[in-house]
């Protein structure tokens, strides 16, 4: 019989990671379809793809930790720096494809100064456009997505793997399961922040930042049952 007591702080630590990578979302500056026309501000894909991106950084940086030590605080730096130079580097190229490639200046319509450098905004925002570029509040928004993201998703990966180590030897199938539990918790979590925000979101500066908690909760119940489904799968490997 599998024994969900002993487990109940490694799926208390999933939760936690899922709700952290839900509200991470909220931050990084998804554009979409319009920013790629350099109609909108943010980064030109969807909110899924930037959050798994980043996320899933933080997680391979993490696993690449835990193979050399088995400190939680090392682990979870380990994934939360890789997360941010993930989606710093996003944003840096991004911001050279629309500065000397298209040519715009980098300038949200949704706040008349730039809450961070106070330099004007509408003065650049082109005409039928809603922005364009990633601004300086965007990219520290998204910094900061980057490390919630990451630390959530590496989290997940080191409780998952716990559960994993406490009934079986560690081998590649082990990895590998914990390894696909972890991603699939993290698209799960990654996607329900996405109809929150419902398109694009500039950073902790858009109105729409303000829905988080809907988001969060949401993500909080489901990543309880997530947690549930994954326990019990990882603690078939030790023939429980």
């Amino acid at each position: 019989m599998i024994d969900l007591a002993a487990n109940l702080v490694w799926m208390f630590l999933v939760v936690i990671g899922g709700v952290l990578i839900s509200w991470s979302v909220h931050f990084v500056p998804v554009g979409g379809a319009p920013a790629a026309m350099a109609q909108a501000t943010g980064i030109g894909t969807g909110t899924v793809q930037l959050a798994a991106g980043a996320g899933l950084t933080g997680l391979i940086s993490a696993g690449y930790m835990m193979n050399v030590v088995d400190n939680l605080p090392l682990i979870l730096a380990s994934g939360t720096v890789g997360a941010m130079i993930m989606i710093s580097v996003t944003m840096i190229v991004g911001t050279w494809v629309y500065v000397y490639g298209v040519g715009c200046v980098p300038s949200s319509a949704k706040v008349k100064e730039d809450p961070i450098t106070h330099d004007r905004q509408d003065l650049y925002v082109s005409q039928g456009t809603e922005g364009h570029g990633l601004p300086t509040v965007s990219f520290v928004s998204g910094v900061i997505g980057g490390a919630l993201g990451g630390f959530g998703g590496s989290l997940v990966y080191y409780a998952l793997l716990k559960v994993g180590m406490g009934v079986a030897e560690v081998d590649a199938n082990m990895i590998g399961l914990v390894a696909i539990f972890a991603v699939g918790i993290f698209f799960v979590n990654a996607v329900i922040p996405s109809y929150n925000i419902g398109g694009t979101i500039e950073g902790f500066h858009d109105p729409k930042w303000k829905k988080w908690p809907k988001a969060v909760i949401s993500s909080f119940v489901a990543t309880i049952f997530c947690a549930l489904v994954a326990v019990i799968a990882i603690s078939q490997l030790g023939g429980l």
